[in-house]
């Protein structure tokens, strides 16, 4: 069964990236509702299946598109790491490196961490390691990391 089209103009808000409430909002006339009834509103209708997989739907392509644009630019920071060691860059090879971990994200700036017990931190000192070994390190952190 097909959608009627606020149930329509609704999916497509929300697929766009508009909260639930205010997509209901641009579908319907909510004049005379109280925010809250919006709220609850919205989220029936979201809670619908049929309303639900049409967002569904309409998110499968934009997920895959961006997929698609995040796999080429870790290609492109890998092969530029890659040239950086080769050409013994380091510190252009640890940029690349460290570009690739934030778009992958798994690289984060800051990390708050609360522990009570005891935390055992390791340092390592690379100031007195020569260009050759740290692209060697380099070279051997890669060939555990990636697949190809």
């Amino acid at each position: 069964m097909a959608l009627t089209p606020k149930q329509e103009k609704f999916a497509q808000a929300v697929a766009s990236g508009m909260n639930q409430s205010d997509a209901y909002r641009h579908a319907y006339t909510v004049k005379s509702m109280k925010p809250s009834s919006v709220n609850v509103n919205a989220s029936k209708l979201m809670a619908d299946a049929k309303v639900s997989q049409r967002v569904a739907d309409l998110r499968k392509p934009m997920a895959e598109a961006a997929q698609v644009t995040l796999r080429g630019h870790l290609e492109d920071l890998k092969m530029l790491r890659d040239l950086a060691i080769d050409e013994k860059q380091i510190s252009a090879a640890i940029a690349a490196e460290v570009a690739r971990g934030k778009a992958a994200g798994v690289h984060v700036e800051s990390l708050n961490h609360h522990h009570s017990g005891a935390v055992a931190v390791a340092t390592i000192d690379t100031s007195k390691l020569s260009n050759g070994t740290i692209a060697e390190l380099l070279r051997a952190r890669r060939a555990e990391t990636d697949p190809g």
